[in-house]
């Protein structure tokens, strides 16, 4: 069974790698299908040794052969988490029907993770062309209730909405869209904790960072990273936290 975990780490590092290319290229509108990949800086084109996972950066310090400038660390942390995800989801899913729409799910949610942190936007194209997989997902592999996805996406959807409009613009458009996906995708209740988590995460870590002088006050962060990490606790670890919080209340 391990060799599976392996297996799963190592896809994940180059999916990880793919899904830096398109997390890049599609906001800005750039082909990535048939792009020969190169520096950013000097323009060079990258060789096999070079598109390593995780690996060529280390190996070249984080910068070009070339032209000596800094490689984004941006690279390996998406690629190392999508390995990291992808190994550790059977793990919580186990190997299951499930263990497919989770795997899309991060898949997804490393793809936001690039372009929001890049461009501070989530690409409509990108969840469109999921939304239609997660479609598939839920039709073959539904959730119980089979309406829970439907309510899950009305109120993910129009939550985000709201404090759109009570905070006049505090919540993007993007953020909006990808909760109706998530709510899709998890139902009502891990949708609902899903936004708990992520404010969680968005407010300790803003408060460290205005603590320790990274983040100014009135410093536009994106929502995304918080979105993905909140999701993924709620996904993997809700109902046992749920269950955790009523027992201690008892």
């Amino acid at each position: 069974m391990m060799a599976f975990h392996i297996y799963l780490f190592v896809f994940g590092l180059i999916l990880g790698s793919f899904f830096n290319v398109v997390g890049l290229s599609v906001p800005v509108g750039q082909a990535f299908a048939n792009r020969r990949s190169a520096c950013p800086s000097c323009g060079r084109t990258l060789t096999f040794f070079e598109l390593m996972p995780v690996i060529s950066y280390m190996l070249q310090d984080g910068k070009c052969r070339g032209c000596k400038a800094r490689v984004s660390p941006l690279y390996p942390i998406v690629e190392m988490l999508t390995g990291v995800l992808f190994a550790s989801a059977p793990l919580f899913l186990g190997w299951s029907s499930e263990l497919l729409v989770g795997l899309t799910l991060i898949s997804l949610f490393m793809i936001i993770f690039v372009s929001d942190v890049a461009y501070m936007l989530i690409p409509d194209k990108i969840l469109l062309f999921f939304t239609v997989i997660f479609i598939v997902l839920r039709v073959s592999f539904p959730l119980l209730p089979w309406w829970d996805s439907l309510v899950g996406a009305v109120v993910g959807f129009s939550l985000l909405l709201l404090i759109a409009v009570v905070s006049q613009g505090g919540m993007g458009g993007g953020d909006i869209k990808l909760f109706a996906v998530i709510g899709f995708v998890l139902g009502l209740k891990m949708v609902l904790l899903s936004f708990l988590f992520a404010c969680f995460y968005g407010a300790f870590l803003g408060f460290i960072g205005l603590l320790t002088g990274i983040l100014k006050k009135k410093t536009l962060i994106p929502f995304g990273p918080y979105i993905v990490f909140g999701t993924l606790t709620a996904y993997f670890w809700g109902d046992s936290l749920l269950h955790w919080y009523v027992t201690f209340l008892r």
